[in-house]
């Protein structure tokens, strides 16, 4: 037996040549904006890519990636062919497709291929940095890939990746802390889809436990649907964090920018919101001892940007709660049996 693993892992380990890194982080940011102004056809799967190769300094090839990424699509589409699925509404197949991508991510599964039998191993929660704190790589969908082990953020990005490669859509959405995926069916309707523990929370669930405060659910910063550019400007915002965590606070201009850039198309954007105020929060430490006016302008954009992020409904997660609310999820046994995940019965 060979494992889809091993294979995926060889695709992946080739290098470019490396640059300049703040010049890798300037060309990535170009790239964005092509994208979000319609220069350059909108496209996920890079933006991931792009994000994760500024920080790597440009380590990564973007065909290797998109061969790894083209790997577990054959399988799945593997599972999709030989596996069946108890659903009989008109949009099986995209079911079936949301189906087989949660099994390789949850489940232990295998396929033939010729002769050889191939199988693929669940990726399992990354409790020793599960948010990037002692590597932002730890992060990434190629870290995920390469270690077999993700977090809240790494597995909707490679699920939405996968899913949209098998010609399907799945939609990251928010939660304090949280990324998660939402899918529809002609069946249910609407549900959610928890990767990184493997269970099917239903928004009142998420709202109650959450820590999230109802005006955030209205003003759309919370459990809402991303549209594609919202999602490439997601990205975006983890370009501006990587760079921070790589150099610093202290030459605040490109950090400011990306951040700027995401919020002219997605203006409620909390992650972009919260690292814009904390860098504008630096720049007026940096002037609280001079009386000028630029430190007045300071203070200023610093409290309009902290009193708009409340009034938007957003409430501090500590880290501990954080940790605390993923493991209920886990322990959170599903009881709606109207929006039932649907997996794999072998024929």
């Amino acid at each position: 037996m060979i494992r889809l693993h091993i294979l995926l892992l060889i695709l992946l380990t080739s290098s470019a040549f490396a640059q300049n890194p703040q010049e890798l982080y300037e060309k990535a940011f170009d790239e964005f904006c092509s994208m979000l102004e319609g220069k350059q056809k909108p496209d996920f799967k890079r933006a991931v890519f792009i994000t994760e190769n500024a920080y790597l300094e440009n380590k990564m090839d973007y065909n290797s990636f998109c061969n790894t990424i083209n790997g577990y699509k054959v399988y799945c589409e593997k599972l999709v062919d030989t596996k069946k699925i108890l659903y009989a509404n008109k949009d099986k197949r995209k079911v079936a497709v949301y189906a087989a991508v949660y099994s390789v991510m949850k489940d232990t599964t295998a396929v033939l291929d010729s002769s050889n039998l191939i199988y693929h191993l669940p990726f399992t929660y990354n409790f020793d940095d599960f948010a990037g704190e002692k590597d932002w790589a730890n992060m990434f969908v190629t870290r995920m890939i390469d270690t077999h082990k993700g977090n809240c953020h790494s597995m909707p990005l490679f699920y939405k990746i996968i899913v949209e490669e098998l010609g399907e859509e799945a939609w990251l959405s928010l939660a304090p802390n949280h990324l998660y995926i939402k899918l529809r069916n002609e069946k249910f309707g609407w549900y959610n889809t928890e990767l990184t523990s493997g269970v099917f929370p239903v928004d009142s669930w998420l709202a109650a436990s959450g820590y999230i405060h109802m005006d955030a659910v209205r003003n759309g910063i919370y459990m809402d649907t991303l549209s594609l550019k919202q999602s490439i400007g997601l990205c975006l915002t983890d370009l501006a964090k990587g760079y921070e965590k790589k150099f610093g606070k202290g030459d605040c201009r490109f950090i400011l920018k990306c951040c700027d850039t995401v919020l002219n198309y997605y203006p409620n954007y909390i992650n972009a919101l919260l690292q814009r105020a904390e860098i504008l929060k630096t720049l007026y430490l940096q002037e609280t001892d001079k009386n000028t006016e630029q430190a007045k302008r300071s203070e200023e954009s610093m409290t309009a940007a902290y009193t708009k992020i409340h009034k938007l409904g957003y409430r501090k997660m500590p880290s501990d709660m954080y940790f605390k609310w993923l493991m209920s999820v886990k322990e959170e046994k599903y009881k709606n049996q109207n929006q039932n995940v649907i997996n794999f019965n072998a024929k």
